[in-house]
C-alpha cells in the first residue's frame, strides 16, 4: 500500500548538502516526491511510496537530525495529485 507524507522543517546549514543528503536517502528507500524550499527558511519535502520505504526514509531522516540540525520538524499525511517520475 502506498502512503505520502509532506514533511517541513528549518535547516540551520548549507541547503545544497542537505538536499542532496535527502536525495541520496530518498534513492537508497525507494521514495519519489519532491523537495523545495519556501520562504528561505523553510524546506518542504513530499515523499511518496511503500509504507515500509516511508518508514525507512523517515527512521533515516530522523537520524540525520541531529548532524543536519533540523528545527521544528511538521510530518503530515496527503493525497498524491500528480506523479513525481
Amino acid at each position: 500500500m502506498n502512503q505520502c507524507l509532506q514533511i517541513t522543517f528549518t535547516p540551520k546549514n548549507d541547503l545544497e548538502a542537505l538536499y542532496e543528503f535527502i536525495q541520496k536517502q530518498a534513492s537508497k528507500c525507494g521514495i519519489e516526491g519532491t523537495i523545495q524550499t519556501v520562504d528561505k527558511t523553510i524546506v518542504r519535502v513530499m515523499a511518496c511510496g511503500t509504507r515500509d520505504s516511508i518508514e525507512q526514509f523517515l527512521d533515516t531522516l530522523h537520524k540525520g537530525v541531529a548532524e543536519k540540525k533540523l528545527d521544528g520538524i511538521e510530518i503530515e499525511p496527503f493525497l498524491k495529485d500528480r506523479d513525481y517520475r
